[in-house]
Formats: C-alpha cells, structure tokens, sequence
C-alpha cells in the first residue's frame, strides 16, 4: 500500500519488536471503544468515505460539481454583499473592537558578521501589536480619500509593489472602496518585469516601502515615463535626490492625513458594482513576460465563498499568520476569507517565520512562535524544507530516541490511514515537533504547485493536523479544489469549491479522453463565477486561455491534465507544457519525473529537461549542501563546495542515487536522467529561476544552463 511505501526504516531487534507492536496492539483494544464514543470520528470516518463531487449529467466530458452546490453554484458570501467593500464594511460592522491586522515591532537590529566574511542582518523582535477593524477601516477610507486628493481618478489603475505588511491590505481596501484598480507585482520580480507591468499599465502611481524603492525602484523609475507619485508605506525615506523630475515622494501617513481633511461630503464618491475590475494581478508565470489577470470583483467574491465552505468553524478565534507575498492570489484570498470572517490576521516573512529563520537572532522567537496561530498557508517548497529539516533532526538524534520517533511515525500513518487519530502519540512525541509552527494550528492550507505524498503525510502525522492540498490559478481568482479537512488521502487535490464546476477535455496529443477507465482523465476546465475576465491588453492569449459555452457560462482552459476519483476528487496527473516527445516517439512529462527525485534528502531542487533532438533526459539539480558533502566523504573526494557540484565523479555518484529512486517511483527507463549538473547555487526567486510560489522558470533555467545543456548532449555522448 502507499502508506506501507512512506513508513520510516528502523533498526530495532525483531523480538523487541514483537514486544513492542503486541504493547501497542494492547493500547489500541483497551483505547478505541472510547475514542470511538467521544471523539467524533465516527462522523468524520464516514464523511470522509462520501462522495464529495459528481458529474450533472452522465454524458462524457460532464462538469461535476460539489454534492453541496450541485443546482446552483455559490457566488456570495452574504447577502447583498456583492463588491469587496461592501464585504469589509459588513465585517467592519459584525466585529466592530475585534482585532484584524497584527505587526510585531523591531526592538533591535545587529549586524552578524559570519565565518565566510559575509554580513548578516538579524532582528530581536516584540510582541504583536493590533489594528481593530474599525482602526483599518479609517485607515483605509482616509487613504482611498487621500489617493483621490493626488489626482486618482475611479477605474483607473495604480500600483502596488510591497512586501506582504499590514499597509498592504489597507492600501487594497482603499482601492476596493474607491474602485481604483489595483495592479500588484511580486517584490521579488525582476527589473525588466516590473518595468513592463507598470508601463503596460499606464500608472501614475506606484505604493511600495522604503527598502524596495531604494533598491529595485531607483533601478528602473527613469524607464517608467508616466510615473508621478511614489507612496512609501513605512516612513520617510533618507534619499530623495536620486528620483528623476516630477517624482513626488509621499509617506502613506502623509495622503491619510491628507485624505482626513479632504471635504468629501459634497462629492458622491464612485462605488464599485460587482463586475468591475477590482484587482490587475501580474503573474510572475513560469514562461515568458509577466501577464496581467484581470479579476472584478464578483471573482474574488465568488473564489473566497468557495474556499471559506472547505474551513469548518472558520471565525473569531482563528489567527492566521500572513507571510506568503499578497501580490499571489492564494495569499490575497486566504487573507480575504479571514478578514470576512472575523479571524485575526498577524504579519510575518519566510526570514522570520520561525525560532531558526535566517533573520532571527539566536535565543529569541520567530513570528509562529509568539503568534500561535491556527490557520496557514504554505506553498509546497516551504513544507519540503521543514519536512527535510526535521529529518535531518531525526538523523542526528540517539538510536534509541530515533526508533521511538519512527515507531511511533509509522504507528500513527497506519492510524490515519484508517480515519482514527492518535492523542498519546501527538502529546507525547509529536509536541516538540507542532512547536515549530506555534503549536496551534489546526489547518494548513498547501497550493501554488504539487505537494508530494511524502511530505503531506509527514505534515499530517509531525503538526496532527489536515493538510487541505487545493488546486487554482491567478485565473480562476485562486479557486478550484480544495480537499476536506476529514479527508486523509495523498496525492489529490479534493474535489470542486461550491463556487465553480470542473470538467475534462480530451487532449488526443497526450493521450488522455473523457472516457478513461478507471478514471476519467483530460484536460482541466473550471467554469463558475470565479473565472476571471481575462489578460490586460491581450485579447488574443484571452480568447485561447477563455472560452464561453451556449448558457454564457465562462470557461477556464488551464493547461494541466487531471483525473477525476470515483468519490468526485480531483487528481493532477500531468501538465500540458511539459510534455516532451523524444526523439523515439516516447513522451516524457518532465512534471512527474522531477515529483519521483525531488523528495530525496540528497535533492534540494531539480529540473528535468528533455529535447525533442534528441532520445535521453537530462536534469539540472541543486543538492543538498550537507547530504552531497556526507556523499564527497565517504567517496573521498576532497574539494571546496564548487569543486564538489563540478566534479564528474560526483555528477555518476549524484546520478546512481536519482537512478535507484526513479526505479523504486516506477519511472519508464527512457524518463530517467542520464546526465546531471550539479549547481553550487541556489534557486530562489531573486535569481529569477523559479516564481514566488517556487515554481520552476523553464524557459528562464534553460537559458541559464544553456552551455550544460550543450554539453550534457554533446556529439561525444553514447
């Protein structure tokens, strides 16, 4: 089974062993007639066996919808409520003194100087301090008014480029309220994309910090020629000189000031109806220039009515911890079901998440540990590396407290597995381990890209809490499947939101029709209220990527090939794009290789790559510093951390490893690499080769390794 596949491998004596599994046998018998009766999970055993979606006709190629909207589909999350406004104000009204929007304040900084010579900055940070929703309410009114005071006129565009912060949403809940457009554009995008967007969209204004203006903004702001006004959401910046003629330099508390004392009685001011455009999100994309997804109102809408079903009990007691970039629409829409809902959200950055984040200093507290919150959200590069982090923990502790770990590991997989929970284990051998993330959470939310069987379950079993793995894109306002909280199986992505319908389109190319057995499989389409109006000022990739049936419903042709489930939940089984024919005729989906190696503990990062010139796939891999310098050891190779990713010696050795585990995932011979480079370096989304959600640039990795690519298919190879 693919539970007995993810157990852990001990080294315990066998008649210890006996012992050991007869004790917990013992366990389970005298335990489980009460847990039975008063946990509950009579009721989520069998919820989690229904039947979650099914198709509304029985013709192949049918949409299925979720039981719970199988009629009708949702579209608003309450009554009369139609615009994001007037979904704030409706909040604004419910939890009035309820605190929304946390930010810890800096105590101190330091600079720490490292054995290698490099400076790292490090904080020594407070406790959270809390905004009301009445508090962002001003704020946000005096803002949007303030906005209009600089010249902002309705359905007009501005932008926002800055970190994920407490000024951002209140920037955003202005420009809902005023019905200005709101561009958003990673921090992390490069210069030539940020350029593009903000040109493309003809802004005037531009909200961002002090940091990213003095480093990415002072770059490029002489080739964004319509450029008026600069907000810096965090005080007064030290330079001002630099900025070229006619640049106006505001703090965001300088237009709120201005906002408070504008006479705005006299003037209607222009509200939102639920088809305009609320949000103009740039797509980092994992091909080509960043594209513009227009998204109105009634999408986001729509898209959080769906995502809000799948969180039971969602309220006031809920903290959710903010630190994934809100400029991607799995932030921004976490973020908007939890300000509708009256959950508190607290601030945080991948640099000071945790105790051990890269920011912190040493003996003081990440954000999880001073926020406990019980809602997160993770894209699943940053679940890997916790998974690969307590591993390595795991590794380095004694035999004896390593068997009980594992013991207790495999004990609770095969428990879960079955529907039941295991309260002795997650108190006494797993609450060091829910730590790590505050000790509180109670769902972790996983989208962005696909998460491994592996790591989903080590999340379930180490944080004792479900992972809901959800599927969406930019295009569909972030909406499209999330699985249910009771619902422990892997590798699925849940079935349909009520907010939207699925269905699959067969793609002849790769061989996948409506009419599979056992399972339907094809391209996926999600159509609902949730389908974005389409690309800024680019009609023609529109009309390719949207079409529109015979009852106007809207239609979302994504690109990815899934299969549907009996119980109507959604499988990812392979993308279009990466698809490559090989010289033989095989095709290899460069997806799903990449899925069978990144999970190694030798693997930090990998990229296949296949040419169509050619019969053999090669890969790209970024190892793991400590994993690969253990390997260089025992082989005896001695060398600088260059030396070692440039040996060829070590490239055979790296690929004996990826072969044994392509074999064990049952790859085709002709899917499994057969040449590697190892990179020294990396890949973040700074370097450009991989998006905010970590997703993998092809076309951006490819010119990178161009001449390992050259190499790796030379004229030499046999």
């Amino acid at each position: 089974s693919q539970a007995a596949k993810m157990k852990l491998k001990h080294n315990i004596n066998p008649i210890l062993l006996q012992f050991i599994n007869f004790i917990v046998l013992l366990y389970s018998l005298v335990t489980y007639i009460p847990w039975y009766i008063l946990s509950g999970s009579k009721q989520a055993i069998a919820k989690a066996k229904q039947v979650k979606a099914r198709p509304v006709n029985n013709k192949p190629g049918g949409a299925y919808r979720s039981v719970n909207s199988l009629h009708c589909l949702a579209s608003v999350l309450y009554p009369g409520c139609d615009t994001l406004d007037k979904v704030f104000k409706y909040a604004k009204t419910k939890y009035k003194d309820k605190k929304l929007l946390g930010t810890r304040e800096i105590l101190k900084e330091e600079d720490e100087i490292q054995p290698s010579g490099k400076v790292f900055k490090k904080v020594i940070l407070g406790k959270y301090t809390w905004l009301s929703y009445e508090d962002v309410y001003i704020k946000a009114v005096n803002f949007g008014n303030g906005l209009a005071v600089l010249g902002q006129q309705p359905k007009t565009n501005i932008a926002i480029f800055c970190e994920t912060r407490a000024e951002w949403m209140i920037a955003a809940q202005a420009c809902f309220m005023c019905n200005y457009q709101l561009v958003t554009l990673y921090a992390t995008l490069g210069g030539p994309a940020i350029v593009h967007g903000l040109n493309e969209t003809e802004v005037t204004t531009i909200i961002t910090s002090k940091e990213l203006m003095q480093t990415k903004l002072k770059e490029i702001v002489s080739q964004v020629p319509l450029l008026r006004h600069i907000i810096t959401v965090d005080g007064k910046p030290t330079t001002w000189s630099e900025f070229p003629k006619g640049v106006i330099v505001h703090t965001m508390a300088s237009v709120q000031a201005m906002g408070a004392k504008a006479d705005t009685g006299s003037k209607q001011p222009s509200r939102p109806v639920p088809s305009d455009i609320a949000v103009i999100m740039y797509t980092s994309g994992s091909t080509g220039i960043p594209k513009g997804v227009m998204i109105s109102h009634c999408n986001l809408i729509a898209g959080i009515t769906g995502m809000a079903e799948r969180i039971p009990n969602l309220g006031e007691k809920d903290i959710y911890i903010g630190y994934l970039p809100l400029a991607h629409v799995l932030e921004l829409s976490a973020e908007l079901v939890c300000l509708s809902h009256g959950c508190r959200i607290g601030y945080s950055s991948p640099q000071t998440l945790a105790d051990q984040s890269s920011k912190i200093k040493k003996g003081s507290k990440g954000d999880v540990t001073t926020l406990k919150p019980t809602l997160m959200a993770a894209v699943p590069e940053i679940m890997d590396r916790i998974y690969k982090n307590v591993m390595n923990k795991v590794n380095e502790m004694t035999s004896f407290q390593r068997n009980l770990f594992i013991l207790a590991y495999n004990y609770k997989m095969e428990q879960i597995s079955k529907g039941y929970t295991t309260p002795l284990c997650d108190s006494l051998i797993f609450r060091k381990v829910r730590l790590l993330l505050g000790g509180k959470i109670r769902v972790l939310l996983c989208g962005g890209a696909p998460l491994s069987a592996a790591t989903q379950r080590f999340m379930n079993i180490c944080f004792c809490c479900p992972v809901g793995q959800g599927y969406g894109l930019t295009e569909s306002a972030g909406a499209g499947t999330i699985t249910e909280v009771w619902d422990y199986t892997t590798g699925r992505v849940g079935a349909p939101l009520v907010c939207c319908e699925i269905k699959l389109m067969n793609w002849e190319e790769g061989g996948y029709y409506n009419t599979d057995k056992p399972y339907p499989r094809g391209e996926i389409l999600i159509g609902g209220q949730n389908v974005t109006v389409g690309y800024y000022k680019n009609e023609a990739r529109t009309r390719k990527d949207f079409t529109v049936d015979e009852n106007g419903q809207r239609w979302l042709h994504t690109g990815d090939i899934g299969e549907f489930h009996h119980d109507g939940c959604l499988k990812i089984i392979d993308r279009k794009k990466d698809l490559v024919k090989l010289q033989a005729g095989e095709y290899v989906s460069l997806g799903k290789v990449e899925a069978a190696l990144k999970n190694l503990p030798l693997v930090d990062n990998i990229c296949a790559y296949a040419s169509s010139f050619h019969s053999y796939v090669i890969g790209f891999v970024v190892p793991n510093q400590k994993e690969l310098a253990e390997l260089a050891r025992k082989k005896g190779f001695k060398g600088t951390w260059e030396e070692i990713c440039n040996s060829p010696e070590m490239e055979k050795e790296v690929l004996k490893v990826l072969a044994e585990a392509a074999m064990a995932a049952n790859l085709e011979k002709f899917e499994i690499p057969v040449k590697i480079r190892l990179s020294p370096d990396p890949w973040t989304p700074e370097t450009g080769l991989v998006t905010d959600a970590f997703k993998l640039k092809r076309k951006e990795l490819t010119a990178f390794y161009q001449t390992d690519i050259d190499r790796m298919y030379g004229k030499n190879v046999k």
